[in-house]
């Protein structure tokens, strides 16, 4: 069963072990899917390989739901909002009981899913490798809690050993990683044979009988009660038939031919047919002259149950009954369907209804097959047959396909104002023909809302790009991409994926008025698809052959509020043709495209404003001290203007020096002009010879006089070189780590005073600490410490752990690999502050 029921295989060279790596590969994913489905008795299982970019999940293998409902779920970027996705970034199984559960943690994915089921899914790992993701769809039922606790054991269990399989593969340099060209495997899923076979051997001169436990089951016998002897399976046969069956078989030996035989069987549901099939088995020649080998007849049972019966009673219907396929292929029709729909059978056979029947060609009709085959529930709705005949159809999903009936409608109430209103019928509710989602293939749609929400949370015009190229290329095949800037009536590059260094600076600066594709969009407002080389040559003669560097190419003009903004030009490698439908969604596209990008560009001219003024207000270079070292880094966050209130500074005073660490809320210009006057009010009462209580205390009353609507946290340490005496005072602030020469690392867990600017007159208690030569403190903001899903206290753990075991070479490099993991890190919202002293002294302290 592992390997077959439609899966599709190229050949693959023989490894040194005999078996070709991708067959290795192949095997583990198409026992992984079926074994999946079985555990949690779902009805479609999935699994999803990384591809060698990193970037995208590939479809590999598929179990009970074909590819070809699912549209462009082929291919996923690893930063989809959809379950499987989630799957693979967090390492954590995502588990959607129901429809319902699905809208409230996934609003887009079940928008452009719109059928009642649930869903699971998991990654696919070994150790720190992330192979891909696993996913399984079952039925969903009011009430329904989805798959059980041992379900998701088994489901995560199953992932595990894929993982162990694939990073065997991995390990020995035989693990292939797909592409997004790469042909997903296809099996189906078992629901029970509709019919049994029973194999047998049989010496008619004898009367012995060697049969299996199949045969056994089909004559009513248990396999260890049976005897052996046919007069024992010849007692549950019609005695008639007996008879003539031995003649049929010794004639069939005799003259070397197959022998096929109709039998009536009788046991306690009454009579039924089965069908016996045989031929003379191959004896060897007995070596005692004149001895003649045994007649033997060898062959199977066929028990089809009550099948025959039933296909020659449906045959003498006259409504239409039929089977499809789980890809929508009509598997069997009966003479009462061709009266319905007034076709043929050889034109209904092995093609879907909705392609060779005009009047079914609405995708609406097909988003019907779609519901019924995905969520597993009936499906039933109303067609107009030209010129004014009503048929209802009804669909009745199973694991292998469907069945489904057709008849006409006469007389039946309120069908001539559906029919006016265009609406189909789906289990006594109306869906509107005319509403977007009927009219719009399921990938397109998901294509559209993933891109709207992925270009909401960008927010620079490089975040823009970088969303547009990870949508575009893997939804629609393309393997470049550009988008061109308007600046004073010219193209300017603005971002580029795919093209060789360098290829694209002989377009910079073209005029608007140059005839080329990306211009002739611009000022038409419509795209250009150009199919192949051979049409952009016809279309612009003039264009520079040598300078062509892909065979078809999307043009689609950037143009928000009538302002043209710029060109996005999508590539292929291979000729490329574009359906009107996806011409129809690229055209979409382009208009969300442009309001993004003119949205972030202007950002981007703001922000440069913005963190202008934060440079200002940093220190640039922190001073050189005696007996210590201090370094300091500064990361905004990667989301929002990048700019925020977090501050560093070092301050040399009278008899020793100051170190502070502070935090203003919010991160916008606000934030960063608030830091900018505390950082100028700490320096001033530092200077001034104020205790580190009383500098607090100061800043406070600063803040409140301010009245910004911020409020502040900092840690505030005066270290005295001499002594290797710290005195800190901590408002509402983490709490410093300080390494001891021995490695022995902690958190200073001092007594803390409240956050500044909330109350007139705070106590700020002051703690002291004394450092030992080789020591290191460090002192830092909440964003080094704060991840999503884990508490403050397990943050600052791990920055211990990082700051005791780290190893560098000096104060400038143990600051980086702190910050490694911050630095790696996408979507960081909070920004950073980071100061560290080391306690070097030239002499023992007094």
């Amino acid at each position: 069963m592992g390997s077959s029921g439609g899966a599709e295989r190229e050949a693959q060279p023989l490894g040194t072990d005999g078996v070709g790596g991708a067959s290795k590969r192949d095997d583990a994913l198409v026992a992984a899917v079926i074994r999946a489905a079985e555990a949690t008795g779902a009805h479609a299982a999935s699994a999803f390989l990384i591809a060698r970019d990193r970037n995208l999940l590939v479809l590999t293998a598929a179990a009970g739901t074909p590819p070809s409902l699912i549209g462009g779920w082929h291919r996923v970027p690893v930063n989809s909002r959809i379950p499987l996705a989630e799957a693979y970034r967090s390492g954590r199984t995502v588990h959607l009981a129901d429809a319902d559960e699905t809208v409230r943690r996934f609003p887009q994915f079940a928008v452009a899913m719109p059928y009642p089921f649930g869903s699971a899914s998991v990654p696919v790992t070994s150790g720190p490798q992330v192979f891909g993701a696993m996913a399984v769809v079952w039925t969903s039922r009011p009430g329904s809690e989805g798959l059980s606790t041992a379900q998701r054991q088994q489901l995560r269990a199953t992932a595990d050993r894929l993982g162990a399989a694939l990073a065997a593969l991995d390990a020995r340099g035989a693990l292939d990683r797909p592409d997004a060209t790469t042909v997903p495997l296809v099996v189906p899923l078992s629901s029970g044979p509709a019919a049994r076979v029973g194999l047998f051997d049989w010496n008619l001169d004898s009367g012995a009988i060697t049969a299996d436990d199949e045969m056994c089951a089909i004559f009513g016998i248990a396999p260890h009660e049976f005897d052996g002897r046919a007069a024992t399976l010849e007692a549950r046969l019609d005695p008639a038939d007996v008879r003539a069956f031995r003649c049929a078989a010794r004639v069939a030996i005799d003259e070397g031919r197959v022998l096929a035989q109709y039998m009536r069987m009788r046991d306690a549901g009454g009579r039924r047919t089965v069908e016996v099939w045989g031929h003379a088995a191959d004896v060897p020649e007995d070596r005692r002259a004149g001895a003649r080998p045994p007649p033997r007849l060898v062959g199977a049972v066929l028990d089809s149950g009550t099948g025959l019966a039933a296909v020659a009673a449906i045959e003498r219907l006259a409504d239409g009954f039929f089977a499809l396929a789980p890809d929508g292929r009509v598997t069997y029709a009966n003479s009462g369907l061709e009266r319905v729909l007034r076709i043929g059978q050889d034109e209904l056979l092995g093609h879907r209804p909705w392609e060779v029947l005009p009047w079914l060609s609405d995708p609406v009709y097909e988003d019907r097959y779609r519901a019924a085959i995905i969520s597993q529930k009936p499906v039933s709705f109303l067609v107009r047959r030209p010129p004014d005949q009503w048929l209802v159809f009804s669909f009745h999903p199973g694991t292998q396909g469907m069945t489904g009936w057709a008849a006409p409608v006469a007389g039946k109430p309120g069908v001539e104002r559906l029919a006016e209103e265009g609406a189909t019928v789906r289990e006594g509710a109306t869906v509107p023909a005319s509403a977007p989602m009927a009219a719009t293939r399921l990938g397109s749609l998901y294509r559209v809302l993933h891109m709207g929400s992925a270009l909401t949370e960008a927010v620079t015009a490089s975040e823009v790009c970088g969303a547009v190229a990870e949508q575009l290329l893997p939804a629609f095949g393309g393997q470049k991409l550009a988008v061109v800037a308007v600046d004073d009536q010219r193209l300017h590059l603005l971002w580029q994926q795919g093209y060789p260094e360098g290829f694209l600076d002989q377009f910079e600066g073209i005029p608007l008025q140059a005839c080329q594709p990306a211009t002739d969009s611009l000022t038409s407002g419509t795209p250009r698809f150009l199919e192949d080389r051979q049409e952009l040559l016809e279309a612009y003669p003039g264009f520079n052959a040598k300078a062509i560097d892909s065979s078809a190419w999307a043009f689609l003009p950037l143009i928000a509020s009538n302002r043209p903004v710029g060109v996005c030009i999508l590539g292929f490698n291979d000729a490329h043709r574009f359906p009107s439908e996806e011409r129809g969604v690229l055209t979409a596209l382009g208009g969300l495209i442009a309001q993004a990008l003119e949205r972030a560009r202007l950002y981007d001219a703001e922000s440069a404003i913005a963190r202008g003024l934060q440079d200002a207000l940093l220190p640039h270079r922190l001073p050189r001290l005696p007996d210590m070292h201090v370094t300091g880094r500064y990361l905004p966050g990667t989301r929002g203007m990048d700019i925020g209130g977090d501050w560093y500074d070092v301050i040399p005073t009278g008899d020793g020096v100051a170190l502070i660490v502070g935090d203003v809320e919010g991160h916008n210009v606000a934030a960063a002009a608030v830091m900018g006057q505390l950082r100028s009010a700490v320096r001033a009462f530092a200077t001034a010879g104020h205790s580190p209580r009383d500098v607090v205390a100061s800043t406070n009353r600063l803040l409140l006089g301010l009245d910004p609507g911020l409020l502040a946290s900092c840690c505030y340490v005066h270290f005295q070189p001499r002594t290797g005496a710290a005195h800190l005072v901590r408002a509402g602030h983490c709490p410093p780590l300080l390494r001891r020469p021995d490695g022995l690392t902690q958190a200073l867990d001092l007594p803390c005073g409240p956050i500044l600017g909330v109350e007139e007159a705070p106590d700020y208690p002051e703690s002291e600490v004394h450092l030992s030569p080789g020591s290191v403190l460090a002192l830092y903001t909440d964003g080094l410490i704060e991840r999503r899903g884990s508490d403050i206290g397990s943050g600052i753990e791990a920055l211990r752990s990082s700051l005791a075991h780290a190893h560098a070479s000096s104060l400038e490099e143990l600051a980086d690999r702190l910050l490694i993991d911050a630095r790696h890190t996408p979507h960081r919202v909070d920004d950073i502050a980071l100061l560290l002293t080391e306690y070097v002294p030239a002499r023992a302290p007094a």
